[in-house]
């Protein structure tokens, strides 16, 4: 929009073009987050072993996805926290009490993704 509310004339893509633009962004986006954050790399690499060992250890198609489903999550998360610490980066590295928040929130947010992962496993293999 601009400033005087009328709709700004650009090209969208549509049907197929626009999945594929999707898609390279999407994987852009992942190989970014793999080359930049330490943090992303550590939790692939947990979610290299956390996946086939929960579709192996799951009994039914519901365990599976409890034991599988938070791991993916925490990826998700970890990508969401890093899109937000290079947001407030882009904008300003000096110290500000709003930025400091909004990193230490997206933080939190990973940290909380964690803590259902490890739920989830004790709940659905201690549950048996």
């Amino acid at each position: 929009m601009e400033a005087n509310g009328a709709a700004v004339d650009r090209y969208k893509p549509r049907g197929v073009t626009r999945v594929l633009r999707a898609l390279a962004a999407s994987l852009h986006g992942l190989a970014g987050a793999y080359r930049e954050e330490a943090a992303f790399r550590q939790e692939l690499a947990l979610a290299v072993l956390v996946i086939p060992l929960g579709l192996w250890l799951g009994h039914s198609g519901i365990e599976r996805a409890l034991l599988v489903g938070p791991m993916l999550l925490v990826l998700i998360v970890e990508l969401l926290n890093s899109a937000i610490e290079a947001t407030v980066d882009r904008i300003s590295f000096e110290h500000h009490a709003l930025a400091g928040l909004a990193k230490d929130i997206g933080s939190a947010a990973v940290l909380m993704s964690i803590v259902l992962l490890v739920s989830m496993w004790l709940l659905v293999l201690l549950g048996r």
